[in-house]
């Protein structure tokens, strides 16, 4: 998909309630799941781990220092998302 100057323009808040717009929108009145938060957080955290790691090219440390994270975390958070290499 292409992008456009507004894409970039936009913060990443703004695609995260776009998506939950459409979320709520394709429930048709049936009540939203328990846990929503917990579900959330799952969602974004695996592709932002795996997003970091090929950005840091596999490097756990230098992927952890942009998390803002110690790598014994980043480490658990891997292996509790099977992303450990």
């Amino acid at each position: 998909m292409p992008k456009t100057d507004s894409d970039a323009a936009q913060p990443l808040s703004h695609y995260v309630g776009a998506s939950l717009d459409r979320y709520f929108e394709s429930l048709n009145g049936c009540a939203p799941p328990r846990d929503l938060y917990q579900m959330v957080l799952e969602q974004v955290e695996k592709p932002l781990l795996e997003r970091v790691l090929d950005y840091s090219q596999g490097n756990q440390s230098r992927a952890a220092e942009m998390l803002g994270i110690n790598r014994g975390t980043l480490r658990k958070k891997l292996r509790n998302y099977a992303l450990d290499r």
